[in-house]
This record gives structure tokens, C-alpha cells and sequence, in this order.
């Protein structure tokens, strides 16, 4: 909750698309329970790792590269620690850090969920992290397990621009 209202304040303009999402997590917090008969949305957590050349940390994915993207467990603190637990477990990364002013998501875009999910959406929590290319295990990037690859190459069009524009306001 915290995390969806702090994102709706720093970007107001997207306030509208993403209210039904904010009132649906309000009833859940209030009634501590689902009375929507599972169309609630799947929410997901995602780290968009940037490196000193700026090239995006990448998983290999049922053939190609995605983003590293999980569903919170239990155990997560936050869904940002959801984030940072995925990176932890599939490439050994815990070197990363958040730059002043990003800690929160930088990015809530909403998808239909995939297919086994039924007409439930996909609400995805992205946060940016920076890391040394270094960081990653070798035997990761080395298997193909994970791969640094240019911004431009980020599928998802939403992600790619926001990256891009933080670069450039960063620089």
C-alpha cells in the first residue's frame, strides 16, 4: 500500500489508470481477505538492474533474455526485497544499490496476467537498481544463464523509456 501510494504521488499523471488497482489493495487491507472470487490482480515484483556502461541486467527466459521479475513470498519484507531475494537467488547478485530519489518503484505497469492466472491482470512493482557488471557470478553470464544487454533491447517499451529517461536526467 505504502509503495502504490507513494508512486501515485510521485507520478500523478498515471493516478487514474492505476486507482481501481489502489482501492482494490484499500478493501484488501481493510477486510484482510479476498471477496473478489480471484480476479484480483497478480501482483508482481520486478529489479531493472542498470550497470556502469548501462547496459540492463537480463535472465534467460523460455529462450531469450527478460527482465527479472518475481511474485512476493511470505518471507519478503517488501516488494522491493521481493526484487532483491530473485536477483540474490538467480545470479548471486546482492551488490546493488538504489541511486537517491529511486527507492521506490519507478514503474507500475499493468498487463493481462498470463493465461493460467485466468482473467486476472498483472500489476508489475519495477524498481532500478545500478550494480558493477562484475557483481554478477561469471558463471552466470558465462552459461547464458543472464546476460547484460543494451537498453535499447528491453522488450517492454514502458521500461525501456523510463530507464532511459532516468539516464538522461541522471547525467
Amino acid at each position: 500500500m505504502k509503495e502504490l501510494a507513494h508512486y501515485l504521488h510521485e507520478h500523478s499523471a498515471e493516478a487514474m489508470a492505476l486507482m481501481p488497482l489502489y482501492d482494490a489493495a484499500c478493501d484488501h487491507a481493510k477486510r484482510r481477505a479476498c471477496l473478489h472470487n480471484g480476479r484480483c490482480p497478480l501482483v508482481m515484483s520486478g529489479a531493472v538492474v542498470v550497470d556502469q556502461l548501462n547496459r540492463v541486467l537480463s535472465l534467460r527466459h523460455q529462450g531469450g533474455y527478460s527482465l527479472a521479475e518475481t511474485a512476493p513470498e511470505p518471507q519478503d519484507d517488501s516488494l522491493s526485497g521481493a526484487a532483491l531475494r530473485l536477483l540474490a537467488e538467480e545470479v548471486g547478485i546482492r551488490d546493488v544499490w538504489a541511486e537517491p530519489g529511486t527507492e521506490g518503484p519507478f514503474l507500475v505497469d499493468v498487463t493481462r496476467a498470463p493465461r493460467e492466472y485466468g482473467p486476472r491482470i498483472r500489476v508489475g512493482f519495477r524498481y532500478l537498481y545500478r550494480a558493477h557488471s562484475g557483481a554478477v557470478f561469471p558463471a552466470v553470464i558465462e552459461t547464458g544463464a543472464a546476460a547484460w544487454v543494451p537498453i535499447a533491447e528491453i522488450g517492454i517499451p514502458s521500461v525501456r523509456e523510463r530507464v532511459q529517461d532516468h539516464l538522461i536526467g541522471a547525467a
